[in-house]
This record gives structure tokens, C-alpha cells and sequence, in this order.
């Protein structure tokens, strides 16, 4: 297979060159995000896969699993090459019901480093993601001073490169910025889901790594025979398409998909190289303001 990821070009992030077109580690856990995959063979293979198609950013947490598919990375590609940049995130554990519980003190922060470290076989990480809770999936205000001052803290210890932000306000970025420097921030963000729009173009003046989850709507997916329609004009999936949307939204915008299938993982990387036409553009923003009609 062709570098397949390589096709949607590069932006720099944590003092390294990624292509834009990563890989998200989540759906390597069992259902829910929670316990052992059905087939541990068929995710090591994903991973495998998705190094050999390019992709040299992984985004990962140790609270998937929880330590599930930490242990799965470092099973399949310890020692990591060279070129392999390895995001993960702190600030969440998992309640024996698989639910998501804050872990936002600062001891909960550094066990949570330490976790990172010890699953995936590392003696520092490369960047660490401060995910706030927030509204679970939505960021809501508030000072955000002491998580990050923790994760600075392992940072001047050596445990941590780089800290990025999840999950955030753009007035907590700001906040955050006069505290450490920040390459990157993960937020809620798709075709439809467009509060970010201010943020995302603030950090791209700023050459700062802009990374979506949830391309398709995470839970609640995007459903729309429009966008499906569209799909099929391009002889493309929806998912390339919403994916493709993203890549031409703006170049700091890094993806990463996620799916434990080689073939599914093979369509989503395929959408590096698809190109949306003006016309397609126009409709898909047309499907966003329907959207945002019926809310």
C-alpha cells in the first residue's frame, strides 16, 4: 500500500513534522472504550498498518481501557521508530461501570503520567494532553491554572516534552499560554459542530496544531441523506468526506480517526487524497445550517 497518509501533507507539532493524517487509538479497547478488544490480534494489526501507510502521529490515553490500548501500542510497536510521534492525555480514570470520572488533582495528574509511562514503555512522553472535563464532551469556563501548572511541573522534571490542551475554551488556551507553551488542542469540532470555527483560525495564525475528535459526530453521529448523496457524487464514503472537509478547513488541522479495521482503517486514511470541489463545499456548509435550523 502506498503512503496513503502522507497524501493530505504535513504541519509541524511538538518540534516534529507529523502528516496530517493520524491514527486515534480509542476504538482498540473493547466496547464503551472499556476492557480488551474482541480480537487483540486484529488491533495489533491496525497498528501495524496504519505505520506502514505513513502515519507517524498516534493519539492515545491511558484511561482507554483504561491501560488497554497503551499496552496494545507498546505491544505492537515498542521500540517505536524514530519518526513516531505519540500524543496521549491525562485528566480522566475509568469507574468499574466504564464510566468517566475528573481526575484533575495533582496527584491524579501525575499517576496519570506515570500510567502513560509505565504502559506504553517510555521513560518521558512526547506530548501530553491536559484534557479538561468540562461538560464530559463540551468545554464549559473556568480557570484551568492548576492542571496545567501540574503538567508543567512534570514537564520541568523531565516526564513530559510537550503539554497540549483537551476539551478547552478559547479563553482557557489564553490561560493556559500565559503558563507554559502549547502545541496543540483537541476539541469537539466537525462538519456541523462548528463553535470552534474563531478558535481554530487563532491557533493557525499562532502555527499551533489544531487536532478534531469526533469527525462524524462521535455519539450522536451526523445523519443526513445530503451528506451521504455528496458522498456517493465523489464516489466516497461519508466519512472520507467528512474527514476531507476537515483537511481543507484549514492546514493546522491534524485527524485522527480511529477504527479496529485494517480495511476501514485503509477508507479513512484514503480520504488524504480527496479533494472537495467549491460546489461540494457550498453544500456541506448548507448541510451545517440545516443542521443548526432544527437544533
Amino acid at each position: 500500500m502506498s503512503k496513503l497518509a502522507s497524501h493530505a501533507g504535513t504541519f509541524p507539532l511538538a518540534g516534529r513534522t507529523v502528516n496530517r493524517m493520524g491514527y486515534g487509538a480509542m476504538q482498540l479497547a473493547g466496547p464503551a472504550v472499556f476492557g480488551p478488544p474482541k480480537d487483540r490480534h486484529a488491533a495489533i494489526a491496525v497498528l501495524r498498518e496504519a505505520l506502514d501507510a505513513g502515519v507517524n502521529h498516534i493519539d492515545t490515553s491511558d484511561f482507554y481501557g483504561p491501560h488497554v490500548t497503551n499496552q496494545i501500542i507498546r505491544e505492537a510497536l515498542h521500540p517505536y521508530p524514530h519518526e513516531l510521534l505519540i500524543v496521549t492525555k491525562v485528566g480522566a480514570v475509568r469507574g468499574d461501570d466504564a464510566s468517566w470520572l475528573p481526575a484533575q488533582g495533582l496527584e491524579d495528574i501525575k499517576r496519570g503520567v506515570h500510567d502513560n509511562l509505565r504502559n506504553l514503555g517510555l521513560d518521558v512522553l512526547d506530548v501530553v494532553n491536559m484534557r479538561i472535563m468540562g461538560n464530559v464532551h463540551a468545554p464549559s469556563e473556568g480557570s484551568i491554572a492548576g492542571q496545567v501548572e501540574a503538567l508543567a511541573e512534570l514537564q520541568q522534571q523531565g516526564l513530559v516534552r510537550h503539554i497540549g490542551l483537551s476539551n478547552v475554551t478559547a479563553a482557557q488556551v489564553r490561560e493556559a499560554q500565559g503558563i507554559a507553551r502549547i502545541v496543540c488542542v483537541q476539541n469537539h469540532y466537525n462538519l456541523v459542530q462548528r463553535s470552534d470555527d474563531a478558535l481554530v483560525d487563532e491557533l493557525a495564525g499562532q502555527g499551533i496544531a489544531y487536532v478534531p475528535f469526533f469527525p462524524l459526530g462521535g455519539f450522536t453521529p451526523i445523519q443526513s441523506s445530503e451528506l451521504s448523496r455528496l458522498a456517493a457524487e465523489l464516489k466516497a464514503t461519508p466519512m472520507q468526506v467528512a474527514l476531507a472537509w476537515l483537511l481543507q478547513r484549514s492546514p493546522n488541522i491534524l485527524l485522527i480517526p480511529g477504527t479496529s479495521s485494517v480495511q476501514h482503517l485503509r477508507e479513512n486514511l484514503q480520504a488524504a487524497a480527496l479533494q472537495l470541489p467549491e460546489h461540494v463545499l457550498a453544500d456541506l456548509d448548507a448541510i451545517r445550517q440545516q443542521v443548526e435550523q432544527h437544533a
